[in-house]
Protein backbone atom coordinates (compact mmCIF):
# COMPACT_ATOMS: atom_id res chain seq x y z
CA UNK A 1 0.00 0.00 0.00
CA UNK A 2 1.33 3.20 -1.09
CA UNK A 3 1.96 6.07 1.57
CA UNK A 4 -0.02 8.93 1.62
CA UNK A 5 2.80 10.82 0.65
CA UNK A 6 4.13 9.50 -2.18
CA UNK A 7 3.71 9.84 -5.98
CA UNK A 8 2.74 13.82 -5.61
CA UNK A 9 5.39 14.56 -8.61
CA UNK A 10 8.61 17.50 -8.62
CA UNK A 11 6.87 20.23 -7.50
CA UNK A 12 5.85 18.23 -3.68
CA UNK A 13 9.15 16.55 -3.32
CA UNK A 14 10.82 20.07 -4.27
CA UNK A 15 9.08 21.83 -1.51
CA UNK A 16 9.29 19.29 1.38
CA UNK A 17 13.16 18.77 0.80
CA UNK A 18 13.71 22.57 0.62
CA UNK A 19 11.23 23.64 3.50
CA UNK A 20 11.55 20.55 5.85
CA UNK A 21 13.94 17.56 5.30
CA UNK A 22 16.75 20.20 4.33
CA UNK A 23 16.28 23.85 5.06
CA UNK A 24 19.28 24.97 6.52
CA UNK A 25 20.78 23.63 2.74
CA UNK A 26 18.48 25.56 0.87
CA UNK A 27 19.11 28.88 3.39
CA UNK A 28 22.85 28.41 2.93
CA UNK A 29 22.53 28.28 -1.05
CA UNK A 30 20.21 30.85 -1.59
CA UNK A 31 22.17 33.38 0.46
CA UNK A 32 24.68 32.71 -1.46
CA UNK A 33 23.53 33.09 -4.35
CA UNK A 34 22.21 36.17 -3.85
CA UNK A 35 25.86 37.29 -2.59
CA UNK A 36 27.40 36.07 -5.47
CA UNK A 37 25.28 39.65 -7.02
CA UNK A 38 26.67 41.99 -4.85
CA UNK A 39 30.45 42.44 -5.55
CA UNK A 40 30.38 44.59 -2.82
CA UNK A 41 29.63 43.45 0.55
CA UNK A 42 29.40 40.03 -0.82
CA UNK A 43 32.87 39.34 0.94
CA UNK A 44 32.37 40.80 4.15
CA UNK A 45 28.34 39.42 4.42
CA UNK A 46 29.74 35.75 3.51
CA UNK A 47 32.54 35.96 6.54
CA UNK A 48 29.42 36.65 8.90
CA UNK A 49 26.84 34.29 7.29
CA UNK A 50 28.95 31.25 8.42
CA UNK A 51 30.91 32.60 11.68
CA UNK A 52 27.49 31.38 13.75
CA UNK A 53 28.32 28.06 12.44
CA UNK A 54 31.18 26.50 13.85
CA UNK A 55 31.95 23.10 12.03
CA UNK A 56 31.04 24.87 9.21
CA UNK A 57 33.70 27.78 9.24
CA UNK A 58 36.28 25.10 10.17
CA UNK A 59 35.68 22.93 7.40
CA UNK A 60 35.92 26.01 4.79
CA UNK A 61 38.88 27.21 6.35
CA UNK A 62 40.90 23.10 6.30
CA UNK A 63 39.19 22.98 2.67
CA UNK A 64 40.81 26.86 2.01
CA UNK A 65 44.02 25.72 3.43
CA UNK A 66 44.54 22.13 1.73
CA UNK A 67 47.28 21.33 -1.05
CA UNK A 68 44.62 21.46 -3.59
CA UNK A 69 43.29 24.94 -3.10
CA UNK A 70 46.18 26.96 -1.32
CA UNK A 71 48.70 27.08 -3.68
CA UNK A 72 51.76 27.87 -1.92
CA UNK A 73 50.16 30.57 0.08
CA UNK A 74 50.40 31.59 3.74
CA UNK A 75 47.32 30.13 5.44
CA UNK A 76 44.43 32.04 5.98
CA UNK A 77 42.22 32.00 9.02
CA UNK A 78 39.07 33.98 8.12
CA UNK A 79 36.37 32.67 5.30
CA UNK A 80 36.44 36.05 4.13
CA UNK A 81 40.24 36.24 3.94
CA UNK A 82 40.42 33.31 2.26
CA UNK A 83 37.38 34.49 -0.89
CA UNK A 84 39.85 37.51 -0.95
CA UNK A 85 42.76 34.74 -1.80
CA UNK A 86 41.02 32.04 -3.87
CA UNK A 87 37.96 33.87 -4.97
CA UNK A 88 34.60 34.12 -4.17
CA UNK A 89 33.36 32.01 -6.45
CA UNK A 90 35.82 28.94 -5.35
CA UNK A 91 34.65 30.08 -1.34
CA UNK A 92 31.39 29.90 -2.31
CA UNK A 93 31.53 26.42 -3.85
CA UNK A 94 33.43 25.25 -1.06
CA UNK A 95 31.22 26.15 1.41
CA UNK A 96 27.97 24.66 -0.75
CA UNK A 97 30.11 21.60 -0.41
CA UNK A 98 30.81 21.69 2.53
CA UNK A 99 27.18 22.06 3.93
CA UNK A 100 25.89 19.67 1.43
CA UNK A 101 28.16 16.85 3.06
CA UNK A 102 27.23 17.74 6.52
CA UNK A 103 23.19 17.93 5.77
CA UNK A 104 23.37 14.67 3.64
CA UNK A 105 25.23 12.70 6.36
CA UNK A 106 23.48 14.20 9.58
CA UNK A 107 20.36 11.89 9.31
CA UNK A 108 21.67 8.71 11.60
CA UNK A 109 18.28 6.98 11.47
CA UNK A 110 18.86 5.68 8.04
CA UNK A 111 18.42 1.60 7.65
CA UNK A 112 21.54 0.23 6.52
CA UNK A 113 20.41 -0.51 2.68
CA UNK A 114 19.69 3.12 2.21
CA UNK A 115 22.46 4.48 4.14
CA UNK A 116 24.70 2.17 1.47
CA UNK A 117 22.80 3.96 -1.31
CA UNK A 118 23.39 7.28 -0.16
CA UNK A 119 27.04 7.10 0.86
CA UNK A 120 27.57 5.43 -3.03
CA UNK A 121 25.39 7.50 -5.10
CA UNK A 122 27.40 10.93 -2.75
CA UNK A 123 31.09 9.30 -3.24
CA UNK A 124 30.19 8.85 -7.24
CA UNK A 125 29.00 12.27 -6.81
CA UNK A 126 32.15 13.49 -5.42
CA UNK A 127 34.65 11.71 -7.72
CA UNK A 128 32.55 13.12 -10.78
CA UNK A 129 33.13 16.89 -9.78
CA UNK A 130 36.65 16.44 -9.22
CA UNK A 131 36.53 14.89 -12.84
CA UNK A 132 34.87 17.51 -14.33
CA UNK A 133 37.02 19.89 -12.50
CA UNK A 134 40.25 18.27 -13.95
CA UNK A 135 38.81 17.65 -17.52
CA UNK A 136 38.78 21.40 -17.74
CA UNK A 137 41.87 22.54 -16.47
CA UNK A 138 43.31 24.11 -18.74
CA UNK A 139 40.37 26.50 -18.85
CA UNK A 140 39.90 29.46 -16.53
CA UNK A 141 39.51 28.77 -12.95
CA UNK A 142 35.69 30.65 -12.38
CA UNK A 143 34.81 28.08 -15.33
CA UNK A 144 36.40 24.90 -13.18
CA UNK A 145 34.24 25.79 -10.23
CA UNK A 146 30.66 26.18 -11.82
CA UNK A 147 31.50 22.70 -13.36
CA UNK A 148 32.88 21.11 -10.34
CA UNK A 149 29.37 21.98 -8.06
CA UNK A 150 27.04 21.02 -10.90
CA UNK A 151 28.62 17.79 -11.36
CA UNK A 152 28.91 17.50 -7.89
CA UNK A 153 24.86 18.47 -7.48
CA UNK A 154 23.79 16.09 -10.70
CA UNK A 155 22.14 14.18 -8.84
CA UNK A 156 20.59 16.16 -5.94
CA UNK A 157 17.04 15.17 -5.87
CA UNK A 158 18.08 11.41 -5.82
CA UNK A 159 20.89 12.36 -3.00
CA UNK A 160 17.91 14.41 -1.12
CA UNK A 161 15.61 11.58 -1.12
CA UNK A 162 17.15 9.17 0.27
CA UNK A 163 18.83 11.19 3.07
CA UNK A 164 15.51 12.28 4.05
CA UNK A 165 14.72 8.91 5.93
CA UNK A 166 11.33 7.50 6.73
CA UNK A 167 8.39 5.51 5.15
CA UNK A 168 8.85 6.63 1.43
CA UNK A 169 12.38 5.98 1.37
CA UNK A 170 11.88 2.35 3.19
CA UNK A 171 8.94 1.22 0.35
CA UNK A 172 10.85 2.85 -2.77
CA UNK A 173 14.34 1.07 -1.74
CA UNK A 174 12.61 -2.16 -0.93
CA UNK A 175 11.05 -1.90 -4.02
CA UNK A 176 14.26 -1.46 -6.23
CA UNK A 177 15.48 -4.25 -4.61
CA UNK A 178 12.64 -6.90 -5.26
CA UNK A 179 13.20 -5.29 -8.85
CA UNK A 180 17.21 -5.62 -8.82
CA UNK A 181 17.67 -3.16 -11.48
CA UNK A 182 15.32 -4.27 -14.00
CA UNK A 183 12.88 -1.53 -14.58
CA UNK A 184 14.26 0.89 -11.95
CA UNK A 185 13.25 3.82 -13.89
CA UNK A 186 9.60 2.92 -13.89
CA UNK A 187 9.19 2.28 -10.25
CA UNK A 188 10.37 5.48 -9.21
CA UNK A 189 8.56 7.48 -11.58
CA UNK A 190 5.28 5.20 -10.06
CA UNK A 191 6.61 5.68 -6.67
CA UNK A 192 7.25 9.60 -6.61
CA UNK A 193 5.14 10.94 -9.41
CA UNK A 194 8.72 11.86 -11.00
CA UNK A 195 12.11 11.24 -12.30
CA UNK A 196 15.01 11.36 -10.05
CA UNK A 197 16.32 13.76 -12.68
CA UNK A 198 12.97 15.65 -12.79
CA UNK A 199 13.62 16.44 -8.62
CA UNK A 200 16.79 17.52 -9.04
CA UNK A 201 15.49 19.82 -11.74
CA UNK A 202 12.82 21.73 -9.40
CA UNK A 203 15.74 21.59 -7.04
CA UNK A 204 18.49 23.35 -8.66
CA UNK A 205 15.91 25.76 -10.30
CA UNK A 206 13.80 26.47 -6.91
CA UNK A 207 17.54 26.96 -5.04
CA UNK A 208 19.07 29.32 -7.86
CA UNK A 209 22.00 26.63 -8.32
CA UNK A 210 23.01 28.11 -12.07
CA UNK A 211 22.52 27.92 -15.38
CA UNK A 212 25.67 25.65 -15.62
CA UNK A 213 23.99 23.21 -13.70
CA UNK A 214 20.07 23.74 -15.13
CA UNK A 215 21.76 23.06 -18.58
CA UNK A 216 23.34 20.00 -17.49
CA UNK A 217 20.31 18.12 -16.93
CA UNK A 218 18.21 19.77 -19.18
CA UNK A 219 20.73 18.98 -22.56
CA UNK A 220 23.06 16.29 -20.93
CA UNK A 221 24.24 16.29 -25.40
CA UNK A 222 25.24 20.00 -25.60
CA UNK A 223 28.78 19.86 -26.89
CA UNK A 224 30.36 22.84 -25.29
CA UNK A 225 33.10 21.70 -22.95
CA UNK A 226 31.22 22.43 -19.65
CA UNK A 227 28.58 20.13 -20.44
CA UNK A 228 30.52 17.70 -21.88
CA UNK A 229 32.94 17.20 -19.19
CA UNK A 230 29.99 16.95 -16.03
CA UNK A 231 28.01 14.43 -18.31
CA UNK A 232 30.94 12.43 -19.39
CA UNK A 233 32.38 12.82 -15.75
CA UNK A 234 29.07 11.86 -13.69
CA UNK A 235 28.75 9.12 -16.53
CA UNK A 236 32.48 7.38 -15.94
CA UNK A 237 31.78 7.44 -12.38
CA UNK A 238 27.97 5.40 -12.68
CA UNK A 239 29.56 2.88 -14.64
CA UNK A 240 32.81 2.70 -12.47
CA UNK A 241 30.53 1.24 -9.38
CA UNK A 242 28.37 -0.17 -11.39
CA UNK A 243 28.53 -4.29 -10.70
CA UNK A 244 29.27 -6.06 -12.96
CA UNK A 245 30.78 -3.84 -14.50
CA UNK A 246 29.82 -2.60 -18.06
CA UNK A 247 33.70 -2.67 -19.48
CA UNK A 248 32.71 -2.23 -22.89
CA UNK A 249 30.79 1.65 -22.50
CA UNK A 250 33.02 2.11 -19.92
CA UNK A 251 35.88 1.77 -22.49
CA UNK A 252 33.85 3.47 -24.62
CA UNK A 253 33.12 6.66 -22.18
CA UNK A 254 36.59 6.95 -21.52
CA UNK A 255 37.89 7.36 -24.91
CA UNK A 256 35.09 10.08 -25.44
CA UNK A 257 36.59 11.76 -22.60
CA UNK A 258 40.05 11.30 -24.06
CA UNK A 259 39.06 12.36 -27.35
CA UNK A 260 37.75 15.83 -25.97
CA UNK A 261 40.74 16.46 -24.13
CA UNK A 262 43.18 15.69 -27.63
CA UNK A 263 44.91 13.37 -25.07
CA UNK A 264 45.60 9.45 -25.89
CA UNK A 265 43.41 6.83 -23.61
CA UNK A 266 46.24 5.76 -21.79
CA UNK A 267 47.37 9.20 -20.24
CA UNK A 268 43.31 9.85 -19.82
CA UNK A 269 43.41 6.97 -17.77
CA UNK A 270 46.73 8.05 -15.70
CA UNK A 271 44.92 11.55 -15.08
CA UNK A 272 42.13 9.92 -13.54
CA UNK A 273 44.38 7.65 -10.74
CA UNK A 274 45.99 10.92 -9.95
CA UNK A 275 42.16 12.81 -9.65
CA UNK A 276 40.98 9.66 -7.73
CA UNK A 277 43.99 10.08 -5.12
CA UNK A 278 43.01 13.87 -4.60
CA UNK A 279 39.45 13.18 -4.20
CA UNK A 280 40.39 10.88 -1.68
CA UNK A 281 42.69 13.14 0.15
CA UNK A 282 39.87 16.02 -0.05
CA UNK A 283 36.99 13.95 0.89
CA UNK A 284 39.14 13.93 4.16
CA UNK A 285 39.85 16.99 4.33
CA UNK A 286 35.43 17.82 4.39
CA UNK A 287 35.22 15.62 6.86
CA UNK A 288 33.48 13.24 4.79
CA UNK A 289 36.21 9.81 5.36
CA UNK A 290 33.38 7.96 5.66
CA UNK A 291 33.12 8.21 1.53
CA UNK A 292 36.62 7.11 0.70
CA UNK A 293 35.73 3.07 1.12
CA UNK A 294 32.80 3.78 -1.18
CA UNK A 295 34.68 6.30 -4.07
CA UNK A 296 34.71 4.80 -7.77
CA UNK A 297 37.89 2.14 -7.87
CA UNK A 298 40.12 2.95 -10.27
CA UNK A 299 40.82 -0.87 -10.92
CA UNK A 300 37.93 -0.62 -13.11
CA UNK A 301 40.75 1.10 -15.22
CA UNK A 302 42.58 -2.00 -15.62
CA UNK A 303 39.78 -3.84 -17.43
CA UNK A 304 39.95 -4.95 -21.63
CA UNK A 305 37.39 -5.29 -23.36
CA UNK A 306 37.23 -8.68 -24.64
CA UNK A 307 37.72 -8.91 -28.47
CA UNK A 308 33.91 -10.20 -28.64
CA UNK A 309 32.86 -7.22 -26.84
CA UNK A 310 33.76 -5.13 -29.33
CA UNK A 311 31.30 -2.61 -30.86
CA UNK A 312 30.98 -3.43 -34.55
CA UNK A 313 29.78 -0.70 -36.45
CA UNK A 314 27.20 -1.93 -38.98
CA UNK A 315 27.53 -0.13 -42.43
CA UNK A 316 24.22 -0.20 -44.66
CA UNK A 317 23.45 -3.46 -46.44
CA UNK A 318 21.07 -2.64 -49.40
CA UNK A 319 21.18 -5.96 -49.80
CA UNK A 320 19.76 -6.99 -46.17
CA UNK A 321 17.34 -4.27 -46.71
CA UNK A 322 15.68 -5.43 -49.89
CA UNK A 323 15.76 -8.82 -47.95
CA UNK A 324 13.86 -7.86 -44.96
CA UNK A 325 11.20 -5.51 -47.35
CA UNK A 326 10.48 -8.55 -49.10
CA UNK A 327 10.04 -10.36 -46.06
CA UNK A 328 7.46 -7.95 -44.81
CA UNK A 329 6.08 -8.44 -47.82
CA UNK A 330 5.20 -12.17 -47.10
CA UNK A 331 4.26 -11.22 -43.39
CA UNK A 332 1.22 -9.09 -44.97
CA UNK A 333 0.44 -11.99 -47.36
CA UNK A 334 0.58 -14.64 -44.47
CA UNK A 335 -1.18 -12.62 -42.58
CA UNK A 336 2.39 -12.88 -39.73
CA UNK A 337 2.16 -12.59 -36.41
CA UNK A 338 2.96 -9.07 -34.32
CA UNK A 339 6.05 -10.94 -33.19
CA UNK A 340 7.40 -11.74 -36.47
CA UNK A 341 6.54 -8.39 -38.19
CA UNK A 342 8.24 -6.57 -35.58
CA UNK A 343 11.45 -8.68 -35.44
CA UNK A 344 11.96 -8.69 -39.44
CA UNK A 345 11.74 -4.58 -39.11
CA UNK A 346 13.97 -4.38 -36.25
CA UNK A 347 16.49 -6.64 -37.90
CA UNK A 348 15.96 -4.72 -41.23
CA UNK A 349 16.33 -1.04 -39.75
CA UNK A 350 19.69 -2.52 -37.26
CA UNK A 351 21.83 -4.42 -39.80
CA UNK A 352 20.12 -3.12 -43.04
CA UNK A 353 20.02 0.29 -42.49
CA UNK A 354 22.93 -0.06 -40.33
CA UNK A 355 22.39 1.65 -36.66
CA UNK A 356 23.26 0.87 -33.67
CA UNK A 357 20.33 0.02 -31.58
CA UNK A 358 16.60 0.23 -32.25
CA UNK A 359 13.40 -0.68 -31.08
CA UNK A 360 9.56 -1.05 -30.34
CA UNK A 361 8.22 1.24 -27.83
CA UNK A 362 4.52 0.27 -26.70
CA UNK A 363 1.88 2.43 -25.01
CA UNK A 364 0.87 2.16 -21.35
CA UNK A 365 -3.21 1.27 -21.54
CA UNK A 366 -3.64 4.53 -20.12
CA UNK A 367 -1.68 6.03 -23.14
CA UNK A 368 0.49 8.11 -20.50
CA UNK A 369 3.27 5.91 -21.11
CA UNK A 370 5.60 4.88 -23.32
CA UNK A 371 8.64 1.71 -22.98
CA UNK A 372 10.44 -0.02 -24.88
CA UNK A 373 9.14 -4.02 -25.38
CA UNK A 374 11.53 -5.18 -28.07
CA UNK A 375 15.01 -4.00 -28.52
CA UNK A 376 18.23 -4.73 -30.86
CA UNK A 377 21.19 -3.46 -30.98
CA UNK A 378 24.41 -2.06 -28.54
CA UNK A 379 23.24 -2.14 -24.87
CA UNK A 380 19.94 -3.12 -25.75
CA UNK A 381 18.92 -4.09 -21.87
CA UNK A 382 19.95 -0.69 -20.68
CA UNK A 383 17.57 0.83 -23.68
CA UNK A 384 14.61 -1.97 -22.86
CA UNK A 385 15.32 -1.35 -18.79
CA UNK A 386 15.64 2.37 -18.56
CA UNK A 387 14.18 4.21 -21.53
CA UNK A 388 11.22 5.15 -20.42
CA UNK A 389 8.69 8.29 -21.74
CA UNK A 390 6.07 9.85 -19.62
CA UNK A 391 3.93 11.34 -21.98
CA UNK A 392 1.31 13.35 -19.96
CA UNK A 393 3.10 16.96 -18.85
CA UNK A 394 5.27 18.86 -21.85
CA UNK A 395 5.03 18.09 -25.48
CA UNK A 396 7.58 15.91 -26.74
CA UNK A 397 9.02 14.26 -30.41
CA UNK A 398 7.49 11.36 -29.13
CA UNK A 399 4.30 12.55 -28.55
CA UNK A 400 4.47 14.52 -31.73
CA UNK A 401 5.15 11.63 -33.80
CA UNK A 402 2.16 9.66 -32.30
CA UNK A 403 0.12 12.72 -32.30
CA UNK A 404 1.22 13.73 -36.16
CA UNK A 405 0.83 10.13 -37.19
CA UNK A 406 4.37 10.73 -38.83
CA UNK A 407 7.79 9.52 -38.55
CA UNK A 408 9.98 12.35 -37.47
CA UNK A 409 13.86 13.29 -38.06
CA UNK A 410 15.74 14.11 -34.92
CA UNK A 411 18.25 15.47 -36.95
CA UNK A 412 20.24 17.58 -34.44
CA UNK A 413 18.49 17.42 -31.05
CA UNK A 414 20.62 20.10 -29.63
CA UNK A 415 19.33 22.38 -32.06
CA UNK A 416 16.80 25.45 -31.59
CA UNK A 417 14.55 23.19 -33.41
CA UNK A 418 14.57 20.41 -31.38
CA UNK A 419 15.12 21.95 -27.86
CA UNK A 420 11.92 22.39 -26.98
CA UNK A 421 10.58 19.06 -27.65
CA UNK A 422 13.20 17.06 -25.56
CA UNK A 423 13.02 16.78 -21.41
CA UNK A 424 16.03 15.93 -19.72
CA UNK A 425 14.94 12.12 -19.59
CA UNK A 426 14.62 11.80 -23.26
CA UNK A 427 17.83 13.41 -23.95
CA UNK A 428 19.70 11.15 -21.50
CA UNK A 429 18.67 8.21 -23.55
CA UNK A 430 18.25 9.31 -27.16
CA UNK A 431 21.64 9.56 -29.59
CA UNK A 432 23.43 13.15 -29.40
CA UNK A 433 23.48 12.91 -33.14
CA UNK A 434 20.14 12.69 -33.89
CA UNK A 435 17.32 9.64 -33.73
CA UNK A 436 14.37 8.26 -35.73
CA UNK A 437 10.89 8.14 -34.56
CA UNK A 438 7.68 6.63 -36.05
CA UNK A 439 4.22 5.37 -34.92
CA UNK A 440 2.96 1.62 -35.10
CA UNK A 441 -0.19 2.56 -36.44
CA UNK A 442 -2.96 -1.04 -36.17
CA UNK A 443 -6.87 -0.12 -37.45
CA UNK A 444 -5.96 3.84 -37.55
CA UNK A 445 -4.77 3.31 -33.69
CA UNK A 446 -1.55 4.51 -32.94
CA UNK A 447 -0.63 1.42 -30.54
CA UNK A 448 3.80 2.62 -30.25
CA UNK A 449 6.61 3.82 -32.10
CA UNK A 450 9.70 2.61 -33.80
CA UNK A 451 13.16 4.00 -32.56
CA UNK A 452 16.42 3.85 -33.91
CA UNK A 453 19.61 5.64 -33.57
CA UNK A 454 23.93 5.67 -33.40
CA UNK A 455 24.40 5.73 -29.98
CA UNK A 456 26.88 4.04 -29.65
CA UNK A 457 29.35 5.05 -32.57
CA UNK A 458 27.79 8.92 -32.21
CA UNK A 459 27.65 8.53 -36.58
CA UNK A 460 25.55 10.71 -38.45
CA UNK A 461 21.99 9.91 -39.41
CA UNK A 462 21.66 11.46 -43.13
CA UNK A 463 18.50 11.83 -45.21
CA UNK A 464 18.98 8.76 -46.71
CA UNK A 465 18.43 6.66 -43.71
CA UNK A 466 15.45 8.03 -42.87
CA UNK A 467 13.86 7.43 -45.73
CA UNK A 468 14.74 4.07 -45.73
CA UNK A 469 13.39 3.97 -41.88
CA UNK A 470 10.31 5.32 -43.22
CA UNK A 471 9.53 2.83 -46.05
CA UNK A 472 10.12 0.09 -43.28
CA UNK A 473 7.58 1.51 -40.82
CA UNK A 474 5.25 2.17 -43.27
CA UNK A 475 5.15 -1.74 -44.61
CA UNK A 476 5.30 -2.89 -40.67
CA UNK A 477 1.89 -1.16 -40.33
CA UNK A 478 0.76 -2.36 -43.05
CA UNK A 479 1.92 -5.84 -41.86
CA UNK A 480 0.51 -5.24 -38.26
CA UNK A 481 -3.11 -3.88 -39.72
CA UNK A 482 -3.39 -7.00 -41.82
CA UNK A 483 -2.92 -9.27 -39.30
CA UNK A 484 -5.22 -7.54 -36.85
Amino acid sequence: MKAANQAKGADYWTKRISEQEMPALSSTVKSLEKLAKDDVSSLAILGRSVMHDNALTSRILKVANSAIYNKGISQVTTVSRAAVVLGFDTIRNICITAKLLSSLLENKGLSESVYHRLLTLMARAFQAAMLAKMMLKDHDEDLQEEVFIAALLYHLGESAFWSMGGEATEQLDARLREDNGKDGNSVIREQLGASFTQLTMGIARSWGLGDVLVKSLSNPNERTPEIRSIFLANKISELMVQEPCDVVELNHRIKQAADMLGLEVDEFKGQMIRCSKATKALADTYGAKVLVSFLPSTEKLTLEVAPEEVVAIRSPNVTLQLKKLRDLTDCAIKRANFNEVITITLEGVLDGIGMDRCGVMLLSPNRKRLQPRVVLGDNGEIMKNEFIVELQSAKTVFSEAIELRQPLFIEKPSSEKWRLYLDSDIVKYTSSTGFMLAPLIIENKVIGVLYADRHSSERVISADDFERFTHFSQLTNVCLSVSH
